[in-house]
């Protein structure tokens, strides 16, 4: 099945979509929470290190803004392209 230029066009921009939330959810779960914990660790907030605070809370909300953003960019994506739901 072949794609039309504007559903080729459409795809390609969901796809990078995608692919820069999930570097981003990688850099923070993987990378502040794993990688770079110890160079986190020099700073506090509230008392906290803040490797320990990426690696319990900080990532969670980071989720969050990820899913939050996903919804936001295909949206308005959809919109654009005219595939919106009712």
């Amino acid at each position: 099945m072949e794609l039309s230029s504007r559903e080729d066009e459409y795809w390609k921009r969901h796809l990078g979509y995608l692919g820069r939330l999930l570097v981003v959810w990688f850099l923070v779960s993987y990378g502040c929470g794993i990688l770079f914990v110890d160079t986190l660790d020099q700073i506090q907030i509230f008392g906290f290190k803040l490797g320990f605070w990426f690696s319990q809370q900080g990532s969670i909300l980071a989720f969050v803004g990820v899913i939050i953003a996903y919804i936001s960019l295909m949206n308005k994506l959809d919109r654009e392209y005219d595939v919106q739901e009712d």
